[in-house]
This record gives structure tokens, C-alpha cells and sequence, in this order.
């Protein structure tokens, strides 16, 4: 095999790793889409700790506080009482590297006072961004925002 085929065929390996790696990592962050979109599901909580690290933290403000796994899955079983019909549904994901950036819309409808405002039947539909961090095509950190303030004022009439 000439020089030329070998370093070709070796360039051609490589681009094979790097592909299965990017196909991990975006499923990985499917996963995490399918947990709030399923909030109270079992299945779906053991799917997030198969494609999450088990360090992995969660950070949404600027207060330098994390919130765990467990933390994180304990605040997902209350989301599951308290919008039963939550939707979080990707809308377009980028990956660079070791990062995947998800703008994504969650949705629900609560079925009881949701951060202090009784909706009284009201519905929310929220733009959400996240940066999630990868490791060996599992997630090892979640930055995001969501616009509850938008939430609020729906569910508020306002």
C-alpha cells in the first residue's frame, strides 16, 4: 500500500471515531430532551443516568450554585404532578467539538399555582437555550436558561 493510501486510510479512521462520538453525544442529549418531555418516567430517568456522567451538574444562574443528578431527577418527579402535559421539544441542535447547543420550546399547561400564579388553566409556551458539555459522548454539564418570567406572564394573563 503506497504512503498516500495508508495516510488516507488513516485519515478516513480517524473522521469514523470522530463521527460515532458526535452520534453518541447528540443522542445523549436526545435522551435528556426525552427525560423533560417525561418527566415522571422511570425508563426515561435511567436513560438520562446512562448518557449523563455520574458528576454531572446542571447550572442555570450566575449564583455558582449546581444541582446533581439526583437533584435534578427529584426536580423532574415534581414536574411530572405539577405539569403533567410538559413538552420539551428540540428545535435545533449545533455541535462544536465537545459542546452541543439545543434551542428547544417547552410547554405545558400546570395543574395547579406554578411559582406563585394560579393559571387557572392556562397553558405556557417557552423558548429555552442549553449548552451541554460532552465527554466520551456523555453529558457532563448542562448550562441553560428558560424563560419562566415569559411563563409566568402567560399563565398570569397578562
Amino acid at each position: 500500500m503506497s504512503v498516500k493510501l495508508r495516510f488516507l486510510s488513516g485519515v478516513l479512521a480517524v473522521f469514523s471515531t470522530v463521527q460515532i462520538a458526535y452520534a453518541d453525544g447528540e443522542h445523549s442529549v436526545e435522551v435528556f430532551y426525552e427525560l423533560l418531555s417525561n418527566p415522571g418516567s422511570q425508563s426515561h430517568a435511567d436513560a438520562f443516568l446512562n448518557a449523563s456522567s455520574p458528576d454531572w451538574e446542571s447550572i442555570g444562574d450566575y449564583s455558582g450554585k449546581t444541582k446533581n443528578r439526583e437533584n435534578f431527577l427529584a426536580q423532574m418527579g415534581g414536574m411530572a404532578k405539577l405539569v403533567p402535559d410538559l413538552n420539551w421539544a428540540i428545535e435545533d441542535m449545533f455541535e462544536d467539538d465537545d459542546k452541543v447547543v439545543v434551542r428547544s420550546r417547552a410547554t405545558g399547561t400546570p395543574s395547579r399555582p406554578f411559582f406563585g400564579v394560579d393559571g387557572q388553566g392556562r397553558s405556557f409556551d417557552i423558548i429555552t437555550i442549553d449548552v451541554h458539555e460532552l465527554e466520551d459522548g456523555r453529558i457532563v454539564r448542562s448550562y441553560h436558561v428558560e424563560d419562566w418570567a415569559g411563563a409566568l406572564r402567560q399563565l398570569s394573563g397578562k
